[in-house]
């Protein structure tokens, strides 16, 4: 029992301790301090504005604040020159620490192409319009043409007609043709057959018979008995039609 009692106040044993404690102790002050130090706790730094600049001038900048600056996005402004930022995020003004990272959209050096969707000869001008809108088109005053009132015939670029899967620049102006309601017989692309079945076209007078402008008039004469019949009979064509006269013959039967 006593030696139980003096390994208990030992020396060695409470040196040991305390040096646990002190270990303890100091891991707990470096976790305090070590975390605000990394963390920058209690450092802020307000967000310059960075839109409209161009992108190497922002880099600058935020390299001189403490704060890094990454693309995450591009759009188009026609009126802009390339890699100007046109947003960015966080908002200009907005404290943050200088571990953040300053996300900006910047403008590319050329228009984004679409795909020109499936509407020709496919849809209403309504319905084209809307469409091409949503996609960010800008579209112009609708071109007439003879046709299928409001039905889609066609659409052109510049004066060119363009085709479904077409890339087209996103700033272009789009023109859409469209049918007026009427039909034009001379243009048999648009003309239905089943349609127009039954509808009376005038004819060419060229295709009529010259023939046909001719009639006949029969002479007819006393033939003495006995004698051939052949050379009797005499028939020419007259420009008018005329009645024969009485001659006071017999027509032979």
């Amino acid at each position: 029992m006593g030696n139980k009692v003096k390994k208990f106040f030992s020396a060695y044993l409470w040196g040991n301790f305390y040096a646990m404690f002190l270990v303890l102790v100091i891991l707990g002050v470096l976790v305090r301090y070590g975390i605000d130090l990394y963390t920058h706790h209690g450092e802020s730094i307000v967000v310059p504005n960075f839109v409209h600049k161009q992108f190497d001038d922002a880099s600058d900048l935020a390299d001189k604040v403490g704060l890094k600056i990454e693309v995450n996005d591009t759009g188009y402004v026609k009126e802009l020159p390339p890699d100007c930022i046109l947003e960015q995020s966080p908002v200009p003004g907005k404290r943050i620490k200088s571990t953040h990272v300053v996300y900006v959209t910047i403008n590319a050096a050329t228009a984004p192409a679409l795909v020109l969707p499936d509407l020709i000869d496919n849809s209403s001008y309504r319905e084209a319009q809307a469409k091409l809108m949503s996609m960010g088109f800008k579209v112009g005053d609708p071109q007439y043409r003879p046709g299928e009132r409001d039905w889609v015939y066609g659409i052109t670029v510049n004066g060119k007609p363009v085709h479904t899967g077409d890339r087209i620049p996103k700033d272009a102006t789009l023109i859409i043709q469209v049918g007026d309601g009427t039909r034009d017989y001379a243009d048999t692309t648009l003309i239905d057959q089943d349609e127009y079945e039954g509808v009376d076209v005038p004819e060419d007078d060229k295709t009529k018979n010259d023939a046909d402008d001719y009639e006949y008039e029969y002479k007819w004469e006393i033939v003495p008995e006995d004698q051939d019949v052949p050379d009797a009979i005499e028939e020419r064509p007259l420009d008018e039609a005329t009645e024969p006269e009485d001659q006071g013959g017999v027509k032979s039967e």
